[in-house]
């Protein structure tokens, strides 16, 4: 298990050395901000859909295109790819979510000189057939965009192909996650974070054969009780693999999440019969939503606590980006129905760096100590 669990830690840890790796072997490589871009597409096209997690290092480089309020994602993208550091890509998808990234798209448009781009204006309020109607619509666009923009032709076929194997992954994925909630696996919580952010980095094809045989490998491995206080993180990105490592320190175990690099990106089996672009569609149109987007004014509350309730949850823990917007205006009714059913959570503001581990582990150590 620690063979494959490596080979997922050294491609999320540095996605820049791979993307370069793969450019070297002649594979095109397209880069995406979001779980809501349909990577089935990019995939379907013979492109390496690659997400960006943003930089950890210096990114003055944005500051003269951006507000001091933009978020670390956005500023650290941008920098990638102002100062050449994202030389290996042939383009980006740009989903629309929140305005920092909507306002990146215009930016990244205006000064880079990659060879493709795309909007791909996704519907806000996921409520009406007309919605979804639209939602295929824009799907069926983006399929055209790429097969123009990179001399290629999307069939039905290579659709459902790549269906298939995203279909696997994150099967396997939630297997996962199930194994380590129930103490059924030896693979820690920060593991498994990283195997989901390496499933957006590594190829494909690959990331389902290893995480196939992940699974394969917990046959026969029973229950192991421990005293461990269950945790639930949310929020939208983590790139952080030391805080499960300080909660763990903290006597508290990460069970599940709420996160866009967590079970919203895997959460959601698509049809494999039938018009590839509407069931597409359906996936990310039923999936569970993140703040950009609206199904109903309780759907996310909701969520959490069902989730709270089936992990056995003992605590919550917000992961709150710095200036993210659409999470800061979700957080207080969210806080609001976890303590209607008498589930403790903290807020942690987190960015590109954490703060200093002491402080860090103090203050989760004073919350486990709460539940």
């Amino acid at each position: 298990m620690e063979r494959i669990v490596e080979e997922f830690k050294k491609a999320s840890a540095d996605p820049i050395a791979y993307g370069r790796a793969l450019k070297e072997d002649g594979r095109k490589i397209i880069a995406f901000f979001c779980t809501y871009t349909p990577e089935e597409i990019i995939h379907a096209s013979g492109v390496h859909p690659m997400r960006l997690f943003g930089t950890t290092r210096d990114s003055s480089a944005a500051d003269r295109h951006l507000q001091a309020y933009c978020c670390s994602l956005v500023r650290g993208a941008l920098a990638q790819a102002l100062s050449g550091e994202l030389d290996f890509i042939d383009g980006a998808v740009f989903p629309h979510t929140c305005d920092s990234i909507q306002r990146l798209s215009d930016i990244w448009r205006l000064n880079t000189a990659y060879g493709f781009f795309a909007d791909v204006v996704l519907p806000v309020k996921l409520t009406s057939a007309s919605a979804r109607s639209y939602f295929e619509d824009v799907l069926a666009k983006l399929r055209s965009d790429l097969e123009k923009g990179l001399s290629t032709r999307i069939s039905d076929d290579d659709l459902r192909a790549s269906i298939r194997t995203y279909n696997s992954i994150r099967a396997s994925l939630s297997e996962l996650y199930g194994f380590v909630s129930r103490g059924a696996s030896p693979l820690l919580p920060g593991d498994v974070s990283a195997l989901v952010r390496g499933s957006m980095i590594l190829e494909r094809s690959a990331a389902e054969r290893l995480l196939k045989e992940l699974v394969r490998a917990h046959d026969g491995i029973g229950r192991k009780d421990t005293n461990l206080k269950r945790v639930m993180l949310v929020g939208g990105l983590c790139d952080h693999p030391d805080i499960y490592r300080l909660l763990l320190d903290s006597g508290a175990l990460v069970v599940w999440d709420d996160l866009c690099s967590g079970s919203r990106y895997f959460e959601g089996a698509i049809p494999e019969d039938g018009d590839p672009i509407a069931n597409l569609a359906g996936r990310y149109f039923e999936r569970a939503v993140c703040p950009a987007k609206h199904s109903s004014t309780t759907a996310r509350a909701r969520r959490l606590v069902e989730a709270a309730i089936r992990e056995r949850v003992q605590g919550v823990i917000f992961l709150q980006l710095k200036f993210c917007d659409p999470h800061a205006f979700d957080y207080p009714y969210l806080k609001e129905t976890l303590d209607s059913h008498s589930i403790p959570s903290m807020l942690l503001e987190i960015e590109d760096q954490l703060p200093p581990e002491g402080q860090l582990l103090t203050r989760f150590e004073t919350f486990v100590q709460t539940i």
